[in-house]
Order: structure tokens, then C-alpha cells, then sequence
């Protein structure tokens, strides 16, 4: 709101920058990351982990090569579990080759 003089409240002002922001929800970025091992099973998520999630995609990043080929496999069967277990929707699944920090 704003007063007669055209000022607009503090509040009003960040309600309408966290509105254009356009990014994940908390739920949804806890949904992903809170409930990962329990969406793909303890022996994927030991190789893959979520590494960001924006617009409805998902980065997963993975430990070697062969786990690129093995997420891309199963994305139909991990986009639907994130939806059961964490209520997420998820568009698109990338994956890409890093490192674990250790």
C-alpha cells in the first residue's frame, strides 16, 4: 500500500520482490533435497545427489560417467517419486559429472 505521498511500505515492497523471484518454494527445495535418498534409494543416492532445482529442472550431479547414462535411464521413474514422496514437480532432469566433497 502506499500513502498519500506515493511511499510504499517496506512490507509491500518485499512481498512483491519475493513474488517475482519466480524460484522453488522452500517446500519443494526440502522435498528434493530432504527426501532424496528416500525418493531414489540409498544405493543411487550414494552416487547422485540434487545439486539445484529451478523452473522444474533438476541438476542432479553424479560421481562417474556411468551414473550419467543410469539417472537419465531412470528421470521418468525419479521425477514420479519426487511427486509421491515430496509432492515436487519436476519438468526435466540433467545430470552432469562432479566430485563429492569430501
Amino acid at each position: 500500500m502506499s500513502d498519500d505521498d506515493g511511499v510504499i511500505s517496506l512490507s509491500t515492497s518485499l512481498d512483491s520482490v519475493v513474488r517475482s523471484l519466480r524460484g522453488p518454494s522452500r517446500a519443494e527445495v526440502g522435498g528434493i533435497f530432504g527426501r532424496w535418498e528416500e525418493a531414489v534409494g540409498e544405493y543411487v543416492a550414494h552416487h547422485a545427489r540434487p545439486s539445484r532445482f529451478e523452473d522444474g529442472i533438476l541438476l542432479v550431479d553424479v560421481d562417474e560417467p556411468a551414473w550419467v547414462t543410469e539417472i537419465e535411464f531412470r528421470t521418468e521413474e525419479i521425477s514420479r517419486r519426487l511427486h509421491e514422496i515430496a509432492q515436487v514437480k519436476v519438468a526435466q532432469i540433467e545430470v552432469r559429472v562432479a566430485r563429492r566433497r569430501r
